[in-house]
């Protein structure tokens, strides 16, 4: 199975930057979307039914134009979880998850941490996150999470970690969460495990050429469960897309 993660910061945006040539170029069973910045119906499904992405799920914060994320697949789900159940997280579309024969794979989008109340709140968020995925995985222990998590993990995963250990994002509280969440509930950095000493980036700022200048964070995640951890075959990242100021992530698994 090959799946795809991207932030798209827009999906309609992305779509006017050529994302269905890309997607179909890149020919993955599952595309999980975070960032999507649209209601279900805003989103004309059919474009991706006619490059064979048939099942097509989104779940949409409240707030219109913000946050969101989807999930699109070749093959169809067993079942579609739209959010966690927790309220405050629902209100914001953060958590969608297609459960199929041999895995599940969900779309996340974490907060980011722009201001002390969304710094709180992201704290608040990831605390109860990992406590609701320890309980989802007795259910459904092959879970991939996929996503923006808007945190880089080392210092590796950012190009100054010393002028920016005190930003969201690289804070160290952060970097300890997305450490505790790796070891205590059991999940693989995918990209990590393939790719150990690799210096490569998932999102750039807009401002003062970062992109060109490969100023870059690593946010984005493909997180296996150490239960399927020797099914990860490839894990990659993907920066020659540019429909977003992130790129997306790849993971191949091999479920045969």
């Amino acid at each position: 199975m090959k799946i795809i993660s991207y932030n798209v910061n827009g999906i309609r945006a992305a779509l006017k930057k050529g994302l269905i040539d890309w997607l179909k170029a890149a020919d993955a069973n599952v595309v999980c979307f975070q960032e999507t910045k649209a209601q279900p119906e805003q989103i004309d499904d059919s474009i991706f039914e006619e490059i064979g992405y048939k099942y097509c799920y989104w779940y949409s914060a409240e707030k219109k134009g913000y946050s969101s994320v989807g999930i699109i697949c070749k093959s169809e789900p067993k079942h579609v979880e739209y959010g966690t159940g927790i309220d405050y997280m629902d209100r914001e579309g953060r958590n969608i998850r297609a459960d199929f024969e041999d895995v599940s794979v969900m779309s996340l989008y974490l907060p980011s941490g722009t201001n002390d109340d969304r710094l709180s709140y992201k704290f608040t968020y990831m605390d109860d996150f990992k406590i609701y995925i320890e309980d989802l995985k007795r259910n459904f222990p092959d879970l991939v999470i996929c996503g923006d998590y808007n945190i880089c993990h080392e210092a590796i995963d950012i190009h100054d970690p010393v002028r920016l250990k005190t930003v969201s994002g690289f804070l160290p509280a952060e970097r300890e969460w997305l450490s505790n969440f790796l070891d205590e509930s059991g999940f693989i950095d995918s990209f990590r495990k393939l790719n150990e000493d690799v210096v490569q980036y998932s999102w750039w700022s807009y401002r003062a050429n970062a992109r060109q200048n490969n100023k870059g964070w690593r946010l984005d995640y493909l997180l296996v469960a150490e239960k399927i951890e020797n099914k990860i075959s490839r894990s990659v990242i993907l920066p020659e897309a540019k429909h977003s100021d992130h790129c997306p992530v790849l993971l191949e698994l091999d479920l045969n």
